[in-house]
């Protein structure tokens, strides 16, 4: 149906040996929103990546993206239905260009063949100039044009950032996963990122699933957001909602205004 959610976790869970990492998970994205998932270091927010991603297969729920089920899919397949993430730690091809870290997000999507590469046909290069193109335009939008030609582990740390999210939309994905974005920048950096994250998300016709620390930022520009603690789900609201939930305050947000103000 055309209402439903572009996403829906529903009662997701993962066992490593005896521990619950995440249990009864319960999420919903509907296209076009920005929703935030938060909660304290270990809470279980990375691994609800992984199991939404298929770098994890969950051992219980069910996840449906656009529909249908994405339960044990390989990561690659993931990209390919339409999913894309970022991750807390960057990881960008460090030996590579730029402009070459662009566009191997499009070998997944290439039309020419494995055989017109071997073989150097016509096709292959049409395709490898299409690939130039694309990736061209993408670092523009990202004001990156200027560094196409150098290696990745040279740009300066915000700058990479804004590759890897670069990276992860030239996949043509409809929903986009940013795993703790502004971790490692200043206060100007993180406004730049929260102009950046709005405008991807208009210009992309994107929904976005952002987990992030600063509280700033979240609150700023999701519309939902989700607080997991422990592997489980505390609470689900807008932010002003969950500015003033007694749980999250308690397991959470308390424990932020006091580090504000240490």
């Amino acid at each position: 149906m055309v209402n439903d959610p572009l996403l829906q976790v529903k009662g997701v869970g993962i066992q490593f040996g005896g521990l619950k990492a995440v249990s009864n998970f319960n999420l919903k994205i509907n296209q076009g929103e920005l929703i935030g998932l938060i909660g304290p270091n270990g809470a279980g927010k990375t691994t609800s990546f992984n199991l939404l991603t298929g770098v994890y297969a969950p051992t219980e729920g069910e996840i449906l993206f656009d529909g249908k089920r994405i339960n044990g899919l390989p990561p690659f397949k993931v990209t390919q239905r339409g999913i894309s993430r970022t991750f807390q730690n960057i990881r960008l091809f460090n030996e590579l260009s730029v402009i070459d870290n662009v566009k191997v997000a499009y070998h997944s999507l290439a039309k020419h063949s494995v055989l017109s590469s071997i073989l150097r046909l016509p096709s292959h290069f049409s395709g490898e100039k299409e690939m130039e193109k694309k990736a061209m335009e993408f670092l523009k939008i990202f004001e990156l044009d200027k560094y196409k030609d150098e290696d990745a582990k040279n740009l300066p740390y915000g700058k990479q950032r804004r590759l890897e999210i670069a990276r992860a939309l030239a996949a043509a994905p409809r929903l986009l996963l940013l795993d703790e974005p502004a971790a490692g920048m200043n206060p100007q950096e993180t406004k730049d990122l929260m102009e950046l994250i709005a405008f991807v998300r208009k210009e992309f016709n994107l929904s976005i699933l952002l987990i992030e620390h600063d509280m700033n930022l979240v609150m700023g520009i999701c519309e939902r957001i989700y607080v997991l603690d422990h592997g489980v789900l505390l609470a689900e609201g807008t932010p002003e909602e969950i500015r003033n939930n007694p749980k999250v305050i308690e397991a959470y947000l308390g424990e932020e205004v006091h580090d504000e103000h240490a």
